[in-house]
């Protein structure tokens, strides 16, 4: 009997056990994103400016944009990925989007920008990765465009591949972005909500000395302004002395461009995360009636909210802004054996004031979402960290730069 006794008693522990791994011990593992929840600027009472944004306070408020990460992380020394952006979910070839490429600053690889402001148009999905990637993801969007139905005889494609250098975080040689990795960021574009921080694109990036990544925002004018959305992703990778509605948040912290040379520190680096070069890649999207010269206009705006976070400009920092209208009636449509061109009636250049702040607000709103959204980072031996939101928020009290809800 005592076997017995004993067997009964061994059942009984193990049923125990059992009970108890699948009651609280037996959980799905946890993302990175749920073991850190981190707010949105706005969300935290970082209220920029006075336009209100649209529903989702992120580019996807443009009626037909869609938005795709695939993030490639392995091991110590890969964080990288690719960042696509649809201006609309048809054959971009065959229905292309008026557009336009402002430069800032000229450091850097935006593959097929010459072709958009020569033509003023935009034939491909917008894509965003790591330098040495361009033109494997430009490859591999060709291949996505040469396999849509009804491209069977298009023998010329324009990809347009922005980038920023990933290279402190990653092992950018290692060239790791592939072709499965670029048509799966497009295939799976969504409208809806846009993930921000350290994803796609962003996975690798560092700004004004914090973790960059991808970020978002949105305006939506008045109907008494014509009720147009202009909403705004960034790729931040770029340095300076962090400003937040004017506050010196990067000062504050201690962490900013020169901080090291001024003090004359004997460590000081060019090799620091907090060095100003790096880049950033803006791209705008409005549902309002405009072209390419108008477009452009737009983009150079852009470069106003950049200057509001206090980004430093510096010579290894390509600034670029690229702008496109998804309206309807302004597509240009290349069929076989069609040609047409757009007859739309466009805004003027007076109703354009409206659109300029929105891309102004929008734009310094997505560069604080990204670093806000962003999570600590390690790779290649060195650590990034996420900007310390309490902190922050803090010093935004303290300079009345916060609104309370």
């Amino acid at each position: 009997m005592r076997p017995q006794k004993h067997h009964r008693r061994l059942a009984g522990i193990t049923l125990a056990l059992l009970t108890l791994l699948v009651l609280g011990l037996m959980k799905p593992p946890v993302s990175s994103a749920q073991k850190e929840q981190r707010p949105r600027a706005r969300d935290a009472g970082v209220i920029v400016g006075v336009l209100s944004p649209g529903s989702l306070n992120a580019i996807t408020d443009v009626t037909g944009v869609m938005v795709g990460h695939t993030t490639v992380v392995r091991d110590a020394n890969v964080r990288t990925g690719v960042t696509a952006i649809l201006p609309h979910g048809g054959n971009l070839f065959r229905e292309k989007v008026p557009g336009a490429v402002f430069i800032g600053n000229a450091f850097g690889k935006l593959a097929g920008s010459t072709q958009v402001n020569e033509l003023g148009e935009i034939e491909t999905p917008i894509m965003l990765t790591s330098t040495l990637n361009v033109p494997r993801v430009a490859d591999a969007t060709i291949d996505y465009m040469l396999a849509l139905a009804g491209n069977e005889d298009v023998q010329s494609i324009n990809p347009l591949v922005g980038e920023t250098n990933d290279g402190f975080l990653n092992d950018i040689r290692g060239r790791y972005v592939n072709r499965e990795n670029v048509l799966d960021a497009i295939k799976n574009a969504r409208s809806g909500a846009v993930e921000e921080g350290a994803v796609g694109a962003g996975t690798g990036t560092v700004a004004f000395g914090w973790k960059g990544g991808i970020g978002t925002s949105s305006r939506k004018l008045p109907q008494n302004l014509g009720g147009y959305t202009v909403g705004v992703l960034v790729q931040t990778n770029f340095g300076g002395i962090l400003t937040m509605n004017g506050a010196p948040v990067g000062r504050e912290l201690g962490k900013y461009y020169l901080k090291e040379q001024l003090e004359k520190s004997a460590a000081a680096s060019q090799q620091t995360p907090d060095r100003a070069d790096g880049s950033i890649i803006i791209v705008i999207a409005t549902d309002a009636p405009i072209d390419h010269r108008n477009l452009n206009r737009l983009a150079a705006r852009s470069m106003l909210g950049l200057a509001r976070t206090g980004a430093a400009g510096s010579n290894g920092s390509g600034d670029y802004a690229i702008a496109f209208s998804t309206a309807t009636e302004l597509r240009v449509r290349n069929l076989p054996n069609e040609r047409t061109k757009p007859s739309a009636a466009l805004l003027s250049n007076e109703a354009m004031s409206p659109l300029f702040l929105a891309v102004i607000e929008a734009t310094e709103e997505a560069i604080y979402n990204s670093l806000f959204r962003a999570t600590t980072t390690t790779g290649r031996g060195h650590t990034v960290e996420a900007l310390p939101i309490d902190r922050t928020l803090e010093i935004l009290r303290k300079y009345n730069a916060l609104t309370v809800h």
